[in-house]
């Protein structure tokens, strides 16, 4: 088994060089500065956290599809921001606010080719099903996207629909991560299954965790404005809660109407709609919720060998909820 310093240490090279080309500069500084703003790597580091269960050393046959998958999301979260018009990514400008809309749709399309150059340094006995592992995901991510673009028109959403909307556009990657690192390590189908499952129940926890704090969370931490998804109506776990459990959805809903054309309007709207979350007691609710849903992801792995690694990934992941 391969120990979490190693695994650390990987990831704090993983982009050290990221290798994109200098010119267009247009074209390729967008790439080297949404890498480089950072993020916590999670998706690669459950991948290698994976591998390490099955194997004691790595090398760039798994270090470099670890990395696809956060170069993958870097892509997602670029093109993201565009449709949700949002200002601030990691604290810092997203790239569209930099560089404008035109060259960030294509600096996120290359990112998205430069994953599957990674992709291809998988060994080739396993680079069929890695290539199909990761191509499905990817398609899930972008269904995910659209479902939650589309829940925004509707005046209500089910908890089963927000949840299947989110295992699509946030749980597939974090279970395409586990999976993939069983799969380079040449773990057992059986493993592989239960470690696509504990990625899945946790990429869940996380959705929900991200929705806690968009109302509940410190922005210095959080990395982006507070209320995002109360500004654009977006049918969060918190909201799709408060709908169902709300006594006066007329209310609810004139608060979903009020406009946000300035910044008075949004911190307005906002200051509203958390009002009604605490009349509501969601975040304790929110709170059990992740509670529960990552003692499913454990249960997934429950037994299997070096579960203490997979418990503590859990745990640092869903940890900025108190």
């Amino acid at each position: 088994m391969i120990d979490k310093k190693t695994i650390d240490r990987a990831i704090d090279l993983m982009f050290e060089d990221v290798g994109f080309k200098e010119e267009p500069a247009d074209l390729y500084a967008p790439l080297r500065y949404m890498i480089r703003i950072g993020g916590k790597r999670i998706r690669p580091r459950l991948c290698l956290t994976a591998y390490s269960l099955f194997r004691d050393s790595l090398d760039e046959s798994v270090i470099q599809p670890a990395a696809a998958l956060e170069v993958f999301h870097s892509f997602t979260l670029i093109h993201d921001d565009i449709m949700d018009k949002s200002e601030k990514r990691r604290g810092q400008p997203t790239v569209w606010t930099k560089w404008g809309d035109d060259e960030a749709i294509l600096s996120g399309d290359v990112m998205c080719i430069e994953a599957f150059r990674r992709l291809a340094f998988a060994p080739a006995a396993v680079l069929p099903e890695v290539l199909a592992l990761f191509t499905d995901t990817a398609a899930s991510v972008c269904e995910g996207q659209q479902l939650d673009m589309d829940y925004e028109k509707l005046s209500d959403v089910t908890m089963d629909r927000y949840m299947e909307m989110i295992g699509l556009k946030t749980a597939v990657l974090l279970a395409c991560s586990a999976k993939m690192g069983a799969v380079l390590a040449g773990a057992s189908t059986e493993n592989a299954g239960k470690l696509y499952d504990y990625g899945y129940l946790l990429g869940l926890a996380f959705q929900v965790a991200d929705d806690y704090l968009d109302v509940y969370g410190d922005e210095k931490l959080f990395g982006k404005p507070i209320g995002g998804d109360i500004v654009n109506n977006k049918k969060s776990w918190m909201l799709t809660r408060a709908l169902e459990k709300t006594s006066d959805r007329d209310g609810l809903r004139r608060i979903l109407a009020l406009p946000v054309e300035n910044v008075e309007q949004r911190l307005s709207k906002i200051a509203a709609m958390k009002a009604v979350y605490d009349s509501l007691e969601l975040a304790d609710e929110a709170k059990n919720a992740i509670g529960s849903i990552t003692a499913d992801a454990l249960e997934a792995v429950s037994g299997m060998q070096g579960y203490g690694a997979l418990e503590s990934y859990a745990f640092k992941l869903v940890g900025r909820v108190k």
